[in-house]
């Protein structure tokens, strides 16, 4: 298949900058087989049945985006310039990996000053990006980071705005544990606490799973043959408790419902060929695109995608290429809301 197969036209104006208020008012579009159907997101205890099971992301966003002032100390004295970091990932060593703007006057043993508790050291240039050794670690660095860091925006809000304190609960789902993303798996951010126990008062039971999504999430694909796109790996875990669940729930003859494409990446990645689920931890670059033979995924909640991305040929995996064209037409037409705070879907094959 050609990357111009997963194009569309998008008005600008469509691309939300905050997310509706409360949580669950956002738009949902609903498509189930040949049926589309508009609705919002507190309608779901109406749209699913006792015995789905919902599955969770549970990663937690970091605050990855710090403004510092690099040192640089000269015969003449201690010479300052601005400079913009956006952590990656944790490295083996203990160090973070990050873009920084601007890299090309970055020298490895500079030091970066973020705020009086936070400062780091350029400990490797790389092609593309540094590592930095931070003066703090484990919960002394979380607490200074949450100080000093912004939330991760992606870049097409970023470029709208710049990310403020509202953010900082705005872009976090309600059941974030584990510390580790820098992105959000943002359909997740539909749900409230009200939202989910009335999902269970109906019989709709969750599994939660981790994916710490990261910046590569955003990486367009820059080859027409989508079949030569090489994707970026993402650390994730599926608990026994978590496979013993998602097992229990197919053996009922139910539904298996992940909640954003992060979350059916990792169920796809720990499922072996016959759909049983195993427990599993690592990293995944799995690549779903149309030809793709789902092994537990039975229903996908997830947000409206960027044209000519991997996500957009993960759902038209799911539901059909044609179908999925007729979707998006549907929802620009009906001015939902697109991206990561935008409106939601429910795509049920």
């Amino acid at each position: 298949m050609k990357l111009s197969d997963f194009d569309f036209d998008l008005p600008e104006e469509l691309i939300a900058t905050r997310p509706a208020r409360p949580r669950t008012a956002a738009r949902m579009l609903v498509a189930e087989g040949d049926t589309l159907r508009d609705c919002h997101v507190y309608d779901l205890p109406s749209l699913l049945r006792a015995g789905d099971r919902l599955v969770l992301n549970n990663t937690k966003v970091i605050p990855a985006r710090l403004f510092g002032r690099r040192l640089r100390h000269t015969p003449e004295g201690v010479v300052e310039a601005k400079v913009e970091i956006t952590l990656l990932e944790p490295q083996p060593g203990g160090g973070w990996a990050a873009l920084a703007k601007p890299l090309r006057k970055l020298k490895q043993g500079e030091e970066i000053v973020f705020s009086d508790a936070l400062s780091a050291r350029v400990t490797e240039r790389r092609e593309g990006d540094v590592v930095l050794g931070f003066n703090l670690a484990g919960d002394d660095f979380d607490a200074a980071l949450a100080e000093a860091g912004a939330m991760p925006l992606p870049p097409y809000i970023a470029a709208k705005r710049p990310a403020d304190a509202q953010d900082k609960t705005d872009y976090q789902t309600v059941f974030a544990r584990h510390a580790g993303a820098v992105a959000a798996p943002t359909a997740s951010l539909h749900f409230d606490a009200e939202l989910l126990e009335k999902l269970r008062t109906i019989g709709v039971t969750f599994t939660e799973v981790t994916l710490h999504v990261g910046a590569g999430t955003f990486l367009p694909v820059k080859v027409e043959d989508v079949e030569t796109h090489k994707m970026h790996a993402e650390w994730g875990e599926v608990t026994a408790q978590a496979a013993a669940e998602i097992n229990a729930t197919r053996a009922a003859g139910a539904r298996i419902i992940p909640v954003g494409t992060t979350a059916l990446r990792l169920i796809e990645s720990a499922a072996q060929a016959d759909g049983t689920m195993v427990p599993w931890r690592g990293e995944t670059d799995i690549f779903i695109r149309p030809g793709y033979r789902f092994r537990v995924t039975g229903a996908l909640m997830t947000n409206f995608h960027l044209p000519k991305s991997t996500l957009l040929m993960l759902v038209s995996a799911l539901m059909g290429v044609e179908r999925m064209r007729a979707v998006y037409a549907h929802a620009v037409a009906g001015r939902y809301r697109f991206f990561s705070y935008g409106d939601a879907s429910l795509l049920i094959p």
